[in-house]
């Protein structure tokens, strides 16, 4: 959650789901998988937003609510397992997943173990690690071990339960001054790729059960965003050694961390883009990039594109913008077809910082249902760009979102996304790519942000600071 956005986020953009239906979202513990079969398990809750503002404290407290609810009617347990982000933020909460983690705490005891998978743009609290006897997160940036990493939080969890083994004697928990956007620590590039390359071997040394690296999320404001690294394991010096080398290690590659694809303005990118003979020339919007939490209707960018004199004819190069949310659009869409033409406001209805609704003014293309994200999509075409108009926000990353409104990103001179670093399948479908430093709250120039309660210093923000303390810091048991 962004709390650099003036958006919010309420219950319904959770789609909770509850009892069996939670099980399809975790194949390793569906109905015939092994796991499923080595205990049994009771599912309550689980609530998945797309990234966005900070979430409000009722929807909090409901969701919240529900859970704890479900967890009192089911007990005694053995242990639990603890699926979360990592990056929430709470209207009038600082540290939600830790506040979260003591109301479970105090329905279940302290005896259950609690195993906790994280995104690694998550943020792990001295709290969060104290009531975590297990915790690990995904070592990939884009996520493609998102499942594998939380498959593993689960058979740490059941190997410790199944052997008649306690909690974990040791876990270390170091703090490291750096807070970095995804975009410069992806594990596609160094140093993020060595980086995380270093934690398969440590996890393999006798006494150490699981090594971890949080990047942690730049655009929230609170004393828990910055990096960590914690080693949970058995061997007292193992578990302190394997630490303090990944914390320090960090903090000497700090300095090489770099955007993972050029950075440059939105004029120059499409410069470049215009110059390109490679299709499709991808260019990030990423101020506003929704899967960072960015409000998602920021129209800047799609002012700037509709006001070059290249795109105002049918003729000019082809460009796909995804996307913008225009609710008044649709309505008045409800009474058309495609292929009539239409007129009405877009964008800026939360985020109206940086510019107004945008008059769109073109021909429907394509109109879609039933999307989980953006309920209902259109493509408006105005000259050469297709926009994509939804009713609520949603993030483009798959082929599959273009092609079901008729649209084929191949073929397109231009595809604009309001993504940061591209996720597989748009990469791979690149043909050049360019990351468009455009305004949002999301902003990649974290100087602009205005931080007032993350702790100092901090680099990049304190570039002249004192060598930090990376010693290991040994994190209570939660019992």
């Amino acid at each position: 959650s962004s709390t650099f956005s003036p958006a919010t986020t309420d219950e319904e953009a959770f789609h909770a789901r509850v009892n069996e239906e939670v099980f399809s979202f975790y194949p390793f513990l569906s109905q015939d998988s092994i796991n499923r079969k080595r205990a049994d398990w009771v599912p309550t809750l689980r609530a998945h937003a797309l990234p966005g503002g900070i979430v409000t404290r009722e929807a909090y407290e409901s969701l919240v609510g529900k859970t704890l609810k479900m967890l009192e009617e089911n007990g005694p347990y053995d242990g639990l397992f603890f699926d979360i982000h990592g990056a929430m933020s709470v209207e009038g909460i600082e540290d939600p997943e830790g506040d979260f983690i003591l109301r479970i705490r105090e329905v279940i005891g302290q005896e259950p173990m609690i195993s906790t998978s994280m995104d690694l743009h998550g943020n792990v609290s001295l709290r969060l690690a104290e009531q975590s006897d297990l915790i690990t997160c995904y070592r990939m940036a884009p996520h493609e071990d998102a499942l594998e990493s939380k498959k593993r939080a689960v058979d740490n969890l059941l190997h410790r339960l199944e052997n008649g083994l306690d909690k974990p004697k040791y876990k270390a928990w170091i703090p490291v001054p750096i807070l970095l956007p995804g975009e410069k620590t992806s594990t596609r590039i160094e140093p993020g790729k060595s980086l995380y390359a270093m934690l398969p071997s440590i996890t393999k040394k006798e006494g150490i059960i699981d090594a971890a690296i949080w990047i942690g999320y730049a655009w929230a404001d609170e004393p828990r965003n910055h990096a960590v690294v914690m080693v949970t394991g058995d061997d007292k010096e193992e578990v302190s050694a394997a630490a303090e080398e990944l914390a320090n290690k960090f903090w000497e590659v700090r300095g090489s961390f770099e955007f993972v694809a050029p950075t440059t303005t939105l004029e120059e990118s499409f410069k470049m883009a215009l110059e390109s003979e490679q299709k499709p020339f991808i260019i990030s919007d990423m101020g506003d990039n929704p899967t960072a939490g960015g409000a998602g209707d920021v129209s800047w960018t799609l002012k700037e594109i509709l006001a070059r004199k290249e795109f105002k004819s049918e003729d000019g190069p082809s460009i796909i913008y995804a996307s913008i949310p225009g609710p008044e659009l649709i309505e008045k869409a409800k009474a058309l077809k495609v292929g009539d033409p239409i007129k009405a406001p877009v964008g800026a209805i939360v985020d109206d910082r940086f510019a107004g609704p945008v008059e769109l003014e073109g021909v429907i293309m394509a109109m879609e249902q039933g999307d989980v994200h953006a309920e209902t999509e259109i493509v408006v075409r105005v000259g050469s760009v297709d926009v994509i108009v939804t009713k609520k926000r949603k993030p483009y990353h798959k082929e599959a979102d273009f092609t079901r409104l008729g649209l084929n990103p191949r073929e397109s001179d231009i595809v604009v996304v309001k993504i940061g670093y591209l996720v597989p399948e748009l990469y791979n479908m690149r043909g050049g790519w360019i990351m468009a430093l455009t305004p949002g709250g999301v902003d990649q120039d974290l100087d602009r942000l205005g931080y007032k309660n993350i702790i100092r210093p901090m680099y990049p923000l304190d570039k002249d600071m004192k060598e930090p303390d990376l010693k290991t810091r040994f994190v209570p048991l939660s019992d």
